[in-house]
């Protein structure tokens, strides 16, 4: 958005060119009552709840999950894991304590695995229809934009008596459009998909978290589970793209004997 502002006053223009309250209006009332229609109430209001996660991120690392698991490992390996009580039912993460509570009260390891993939599976569905507001949100908007700018053109058209009306008239009337296509760009487009990062980040997250409890149970050696562990945390991180290899030199033609 400051690029744009910049870029509008260093062509001679003026924040109050774009500065219309009746735009704003139409184009986020408009979008706002398309995605009503389009989405669930109670997947809005998940949606609504999630704005925050755009801006900030409070998602453990993985080191840090790593380094708790090790610890519990570590007391169950020497004292057995009934011991972890009172520590599993101190957990922050809900996913977590949930998971180790159950190893805890001996449940089998295959149901283990199947109520947290299950819950895990559940989590990812409600996180991309909570995307999914927002991409919604960003299809619509330059469309409202649009309406918006014929709406100014009609009130335009009344006035054709006076030209300098006119032009001003046309120049507000665009501004919706300006709007609309700003709002989807700037802001519902990058939330939606910054939203999908998020939930990509947390199932590796969760994951990491059954895995690391998975060992436990299994009663495998912590120094084993850190280094399964700190691989699988490898293989599902981003990868980054390796830098180009420099081309060798080209070998100079010998010189010729004479």
């Amino acid at each position: 958005m400051g690029g744009i502002l910049g870029g509008l006053i260093l062509e001679g223009g003026n924040i109050k060119d774009v500065s219309q309250v009746t735009a704003a209006i139409i184009v986020l009332g408009g979008t706002l009552g398309a995605v009503m229609v389009t989405t669930p109430m109670d997947v809005l209001l998940r949606a609504a709840k999630q704005l925050k996660a755009v801006f900030f991120d409070k998602q453990q690392g993985a080191a840090a999950i790593i380094e708790e698991i090790i610890t519990y490992a570590t007391k169950a390996r020497k004292e057995g894991i009934v011991s972890l009580e009172k520590e599993a039912n101190a957990i922050q993460d809900p996913f977590l304590r949930k998971a180790l509570n159950l190893a805890v009260d001996g449940t089998d390891l295959q149901q283990i695995r199947k109520i947290m993939e299950l819950e895990i599976g559940i989590f990812e569905h409600h996180a991309e229809a909570e995307a999914k507001v927002y991409e919604a949100a960003g299809g619509y908007a330059p469309t409202i934009g649009i309406i918006g700018a014929v709406m100014g053109l009609i009130q335009v058209m009344k006035n054709l008596a006076d030209i300098d009306a006119v032009g001003h008239g046309i120049a507000v009337a665009f501004v919706a459009t300006v709007y609309g296509v700003a709002v989807a760009n700037i802001f519902f487009l990058p939330a939606a998909n910054k939203l999908k990062s998020r939930m990509q980040a947390v199932v590796q997250a969760k994951e990491l978290m059954l895995e690391g409890v998975t060992a436990i149970v299994e009663g495998q050696n912590p120094k084993l589970i850190r280094t399964k562990l700190e691989v699988y945390a490898q293989q599902h991180a981003p990868k980054k793209k390796a830098p180009a290899k420099k081309e060798a030199p080209a070998a100079r033609p010998a010189a010729a004997k004479t």
